[in-house]
């Protein structure tokens, strides 16, 4: 029996428990929706090397958390086109070349009860039996330091350039959790609660996020915070859609295709 990369998403929408947004990112966003699915990739981000490792599998649905071509509502898109970008037209040559179909799935996933990206990297950190009643993405753990804290993020989630805002002996117990990028406002009302330590996150603008959580760290505050990186922060995230994801389309393979945590450091000599 065969399905198409249409009858996929909709089984997700049919199963994921929430209802679309009015206006969402949701939806796909290159390829044939009509087209018969060999197998299903999901992923963190669509880069171009994760579409490469999905067409060599042979799996020609790609199931995105972020957005194909770098913005999130796609209204760059259509720039890059008629500037032809050179990035923009590779990827595109690429997509096109192999029949690859890729899906957005963002909204409905994080709308999720609970929002599935966090179960997965909570599950990853070893942290899901740790959530606080009551304040989903706070949990509270044994006794242990900014540094061995940092350490033990970035080692479970693969993230090579992970940073932090703190002085690594502080202690820590209650720790907040936001992957990917949920913007200062957030980042800045979990910083702020005197029942949190640290704040865990995948990325935050330096000149909001970063200077908040100094501040807070010179005036007693807080312990600081942990800055993970976006990929690594929502990998996990997409590893638990993968696993849920199998049961309903048994049809095909479903596998998860990483996307590689794009930054480096400078190893010092």
């Amino acid at each position: 029996m065969t399905v198409t990369a249409r009858q996929v998403v909709e089984r997700i929408g049919a199963h994921v428990g929430v209802p679309p947004r009015p206006t969402t990112v949701d939806g796909f966003l290159a390829g044939d929706p009509d087209a018969p699915v060999r197998g299903v990739a999901v992923t963190v981000m669509a880069t171009l090397d994760v579409l490469h490792r999905a067409a060599e599998r042979g799996l020609d649905l790609v199931i995105t958390h972020e957005p194909l071509y770098f913005d999130h509502h796609g209204a760059s898109d259509a720039v890059l086109a008629a500037e032809s970008d050179p990035v923009y037209a590779a990827k595109a040559a690429f997509v096109a070349e192999h029949g690859l179909v890729v899906a957005h799935l963002h909204d409905a996933w994080h709308d999720r009860r609970p929002d599935g990206i966090l179960t997965g990297t909570a599950r990853a950190l070893g942290w899901l039996d740790a959530g606080r009643a009551g304040s989903p993405g706070v949990y509270d753990l044994p006794p242990t330091t900014l540094g061995e804290l940092a350490t033990h993020v970035a080692r479970a989630l693969g993230a090579r350039a992970l940073r932090y805002v703190g002085d690594p002996g502080t202690p820590v117990s209650a720790v907040g959790l936001q992957p990917g990028f949920q913007g200062f406002a957030r980042n800045r009302q979990l910083l702020a609660r005197p029942d949190v330590d640290v704040v865990v996150l995948g990325e935050g603008h330096e000149w909001e996020t970063g200077e908040y959580a100094a501040d807070a760290v010179t005036a007693g505050l807080c312990a600081g915070v942990v800055v993970v990186g976006h990929v690594p922060s929502e990998q996990e995230g997409m590893a638990e859609l993968g696993r849920w994801l199998a049961d309903l389309v048994p049809e095909v393979p479903v596998e998860l295709v990483a996307a590689a945590d794009p930054y480096r450091t400078v190893v010092e000599p």
